[in-house]
């Protein structure tokens, strides 16, 4: 669980920097927390993915900036909270735009590996980029303040799963804004990314979680046994250490791919963030307490 110290650190920050600026990302929240709804017509019975989600990962993105708050300016500020609301945009994207999209990704040879893929796994494996392809469509309605900024909260929100970090043309140092300010876009994409991953905690669906017999599907019945035993995740200085009720062994299996895949994309966000940005992400280790 964030830190209630962080509550909105990012937005008051944003204020404070910039009211009109502020002003701006308020009007895009207000349109978005319908649009985030619309990922249950796809994905009823999966875990969070609403503007409720999106304000976790805000918070989870404060408790790692920490005292290093003031170093990011206005533009990131603004660029980072958009793009935490935009990322799970692609999850409940209507038929059309889901048609037109998929004509603009590249798949790879992801349907050869999955030659019977429905259209819900396609769009659960690629979500990112169908979110980022939801910018970019509809960049007029939420009034970007220039094309920078676009580009910018496109390349954030599609950051937070599968993209390559390292990549300097997708993820410049100093990405240039209109009024002579840079945005550092390696680190804004890795801190989505990490504080998305560590959104894990039994706090992720409450309705769902304790009410597991409306669940139907097997997978997913798992999965939310398996945020129901995660009680609680901390933020320490050094690692994140997830609280886990292990008196469930059905779920043991999946709290360990869970915290294997944590500490890959805790190491990817590392090296993109140490290795190539004045920023520094101190947590290196993903550990479990068992209660």
């Amino acid at each position: 669980m964030a830190d209630d110290s962080n509550n909105f650190a990012l937005e008051f920050r944003l204020h404070e920097l910039d009211s009109d600026l502020h002003k701006r990302f308020t009007d895009c929240v207000f349109a978005l927390q319908r649009i985030l709804s619309n990922y249950k017509l796809i994905f009823p019975g999966y875990t969070d993915h609403s503007e409720l989600h999106s304000l976790t990962v805000i918070e989870f993105c404060s408790e790692l900036i920490g005292d290093r708050l003031h170093l990011l300016n206005k533009n990131e500020i603004y660029v980072l909270l958009l793009g935490c609301y935009f990322h799970d945009t692609g999850m409940g994207i209507t038929a059309k735009d889901f048609e037109a999209f998929s004509k603009r990704i590249d798949f790879g040879d992801y349907f050869e590996k999955h030659p019977g893929a429905t259209k819900a796994e396609q769009i659960r494996d690629f979500h990112n980029e169908y979110s980022g392809m939801f910018v970019k469509k509809y960049a007029e309605l939420f009034e970007f303040p220039s094309e920078a900024h676009q580009n910018a909260i496109f390349q954030v929100s599609r950051g937070h799963r599968k993209t390559d970090l390292m990549d300097e043309s997708s993820y410049p140092l100093a990405l240039p804004m209109p009024d002579g300010e840079t945005v550092c876009l390696p680190y804004l994409a890795s801190l989505l990314r990490l504080a998305d991953e560590i959104d894990v905690s039994a706090e992720r669906n409450p309705k769902m979680l304790y009410d597991l017999e409306a669940i139907t599907d097997g997978v997913q019945l798992l999965h939310h046994k398996r945020h129901r035993a995660v009680k609680e995740l901390k933020i320490e200085d050094e690692a994140f250490t997830l609280m886990v009720d292990g008196s469930d062994p059905v779920v043991d299996e999946l709290i360990f791919k869970m915290i294997v895949k944590m500490q890959q994309t805790l190491d990817t966000c590392r090296l993109a963030v140490n290795g190539r940005t004045p920023f520094e992400i101190t947590q290196c280790e993903v550990r479990v307490c068992l209660i």
